[in-house]
């Protein structure tokens, strides 16, 4: 009886708080549609109470008397996210100094946009992204002056993408700078960026980059619908954003191209795809994306011609021989003998012999240390990654063999299958791989080469199936779309003379190649 009447009240507690933080909430957002009013003091109240001055220790308030005028005004900004050298300059100086009573604003005032506002809650925005504000007795609007300064990495080497022969810049945490690298690359009036608010709380904004006279209306409206059906409070970088707008999220094959080189996302915008950049975020979000976007590498189209393509042949062959290779070998062991030369056979049993567990356990050991390894070396600072893994695979991989937990040739197949899964850059797709070999490793556990075969015929199916914006995720290799076939290998430049037909785009043909 007391644990039900205790859970009662709790209940009436916990209610009747959601009551008051709503009622809060409502009566804040009220505040926030007001207008400018003409009494200073007033707005300066209002503005006060929202930012909980003086307890806002970088919320500055600057109270002035603007000569020629005889008005009494605030200049409001927030310190830490401001340029105060532009504030001294052209807005505090020029308005102390004004004598003329017939200027204007606009005309005294030297900052390099101006604009005007009547809304409580647009001064709160434009404060909140580092602009000042001008408030003056006796007027109905506000002046805004773009003042921003936020403090960031300046451009350097890409960490992930990396490339021999290319360019070397990339994203920062700036999109003003993100966005520059873009159009220092497409030079052309064509090339959009929209801006939008995508969280409720904490304003974060995501900039919509598309060349106008390329893209597909209808892929563009799908993408801006699925950012506007966003019901988030909070947003911080454009990889929270890709679990968010992605059309299998469960999916272990990743649907949307995350890169941080600025050539590479303005490649893929002259062909007619969207890109997505976030502040906060050093990479942008190219969508859609198919499975040979992820298999590609920037460095690609920069080589010469036979080069390039032999780079692509041998991350093939390195794909293959990471998902297989470890599931190759539990299946011949285990079920498929005769498969093996009998002197080979022979080798393998005599290694094999003293080794007290059976194959899948052997390798299982063996990758789950590798793994380990590599996370390690990931997280741990970059003097020593680089030593605990090669020291870590050396110790690990000789004391097991002389333990006699595992046998020397699994240490090689092991090496071989981790070091190849390195082939594919791209993290998501990397990632993918890694998973994948571990479920062929236990389907070829349980049924030799036809658990192998299965599970390789229902992931096909599976690509098959999954669509990226609409786009399927195996084209253009199925289904067939009029484009330059740029899949396992690439044409020479003078024949890429289409862009890729599944995204449609407005102009399929690159003038370049004719």
């Amino acid at each position: 009886m007391k644990r039900k009447l205790l859970k009662q009240l709790f209940s009436q507690e916990k209610e009747q708080t959601q009551h008051n933080i709503e009622q809060s909430s409502k009566a804040e957002d009220y505040t926030k549609k007001k207008l400018v009013e003409p009494n200073l003091d007033k707005t300066m109240e209002t503005i006060k109470k929202i930012y909980s001055v003086p307890r806002n220790s970088d919320f500055s308030i600057r109270n002035i008397h603007i000569g020629g005028l005889g008005k009494m005004a605030a200049v409001l900004y927030i310190s830490t996210i401001t340029d105060t050298t532009i504030i001294e300059d052209h807005i505090l100086r020029p308005l102390l100094q004004n004598k003329d009573a017939n200027k204007t604003i606009e005309n005294i005032i030297s900052a390099p946009t101006i604009t005007n506002v009547q809304v409580i809650e647009d001064i709160i925005t434009n404060l909140n992204l580092g602009n000042t504000v001008l408030l003056i007795e006796g007027f109905e609007e506000a002046y805004v002056f773009s003042t921003a300064k936020f403090d960031g990495r300046s451009i350097e080497k890409a960490e992930n993408e990396v490339v021999l022969k290319g360019p070397k810049e990339a994203f920062n945490e700036s999109a003003n700078s993100n966005i520059s690298l873009i159009r220092k690359k497409i030079k052309n009036e064509n090339l959009i960026v929209e801006a939008s608010t995508i969280s409720k709380r904490s304003k974060n904004e995501l900039y919509i980059l598309y060349v106008k006279d390329i893209s597909n209306e209808k892929l563009l409206n799908k993408v801006k619908n699925k950012i506007n059906s966003l019901d988030m409070d909070s947003i911080q970088n454009v990889s929270i954003l890709e679990e968010l707008i992605v059309d299998y999220p469960k999916s272990i094959f990743p649907t949307v191209l995350y890169t941080e080189r600025p050539d590479r996302a303005s490649t893929f915008l002259e062909s007619g795809f969207i890109v997505l950049i976030m502040e906060n975020s050093p990479a942008a979000l190219i969508l859609p994306a198919t499975f040979w976007s992820f298999i590609h590498n920037p460095e690609d189209h920069y080589l010469r011609f036979i080069y390039g393509n032999f780079i692509r042949a041998l991350r093939m062959v390195a794909l293959f021989i990471t998902l297989f290779i470890s599931s190759i070998y539990i299946s011949v062991t285990n079920y498929h003998a005769e498969m093996i030369p009998p002197d080979l056979l022979l080798a393998i049993a005599a290694t094999r012999e003293i080794v007290p567990f059976p194959a899948i356990v052997e390798i299982l050991i063996m990758e789950i240390c590798f793994e380990l390894i590599r996370e390690a070396g990931l997280r741990v600072p970059n003097p020593i990654g680089p030593t605990i893994g090669i020291v870590g695979a050396l110790i690990l991989g000789q004391a097991a063999v002389q333990a006699n937990l595992v046998s020397p040739l699994v240490v090689i197949i092991v090496a071989l299958g981790g070091l190849s899964s390195f082939a594919i850059g791209d993290i998501n797709m990397n990632s993918s791989i890694r998973l994948i070999r571990f479920l062929f490793i236990f389907s070829a556990a349980l049924f030799g080469f036809y658990g192998m075969t299965a599970l390789f015929v229902l992931g096909i199916f599976n690509i098959v199936l999954i669509r990226s914006f609409g786009v399927p995720y195996f084209a253009p290799m199925t289904p067939y779309y009029k484009s330059s076939r740029d899949t396992i290998f690439r044409k020479t430049l003078k024949r890429e003379i289409f862009r890729p037909g599944y995204i449609k785009p407005k102009d399929i043909q690159n003038k370049a190649g004719d």
